[in-house]
């Protein structure tokens, strides 16, 4: 993999600080041991020509190596661990264990994990929201107690550490305000591995410096 290049915002504001999706490409690139630029973008940039013929979501991250231009956090995250046993098995009966269940992070605990974000934090003031609360807490339950039985015997979802933990993660991470991760504890301790690892850290300090050297200027 060539000159990697990882788009990600200059700043975000602090409740989206340690959640913005480049989070998890930079972490699975420290993971494989890849070198890797970063092109940092504003917000209002999204908007763009230029940006929109990358991403034509207008969102981040974006990702080039070797000439090719990519988009989408777990596509790239999967190619990224295509080059990298750390992340993905060489075994093939484990190699499409760990796809499934990167694709279980993404498509089943995601969308009702990003709603629950939604209802506590983007949308708390909304009445839509304090109505909506009860059931969006209900289904995020059901996804954690799948993955706490999961866990129960495992430090990782495919025992030891692969790409499906970084994109499950970097997935929970949008619960740390919710109180809701404390109810699954063997959970709540699956996070905390995860976010003690070094790469994960580095990937971490990394975006939350650069957030912090382009903080806004009151005015």
């Amino acid at each position: 993999m060539d000159n990697p290049v990882v788009t990600g915002f200059a700043w975000a504001p602090p409740f989206a600080q340690g959640l913005i999706r480049d989070l998890r490409v930079r972490w699975a690139l420290a993971e494989a041991g890849l070198p890797y630029a970063v092109d940092l973008i504003r917000i209002e940039d999204r908007k763009s020509a230029a940006y929109r013929r990358w991403h034509p979501f207008g969102m981040v991250p974006a990702f080039a190596a070797g000439g090719r231009k990519l988009f989408e956090s777990g596509a790239i995250v999967h190619l990224v661990a295509e080059k990298s046993e750390a992340l993905l098995p060489a075994d093939p009966a484990e190699r499409a264990e760990t796809i499934v269940w990167m694709y279980a992070a993404l498509n089943t605990v995601e969308p009702p994990v990003v709603d629950l974000f939604a209802v506590d934090v983007t949308s708390r003031d909304q009445d839509w929201a304090k109505l909506r609360r009860p059931s969006a807490v209900e289904t995020v339950g059901e996804r954690l107690a799948v993955l706490a039985d999961r866990l129960a015997e495992r430090e990782y979802l495919l025992g030891r550490f692969t790409a499906a933990d970084v994109l499950m993660a970097t997935v929970l991470r949008f619960l740390r305000d919710s109180g809701v991760l404390p109810e699954y504890p063997v959970v709540a301790a699956y996070l905390e591995r995860c976010e003690a690892r070094p790469a994960f850290r580095r990937a971490l300090n990394e975006q939350l410096a650069e957030f912090a050297a382009n903080e806004p200027v009151p005015a």
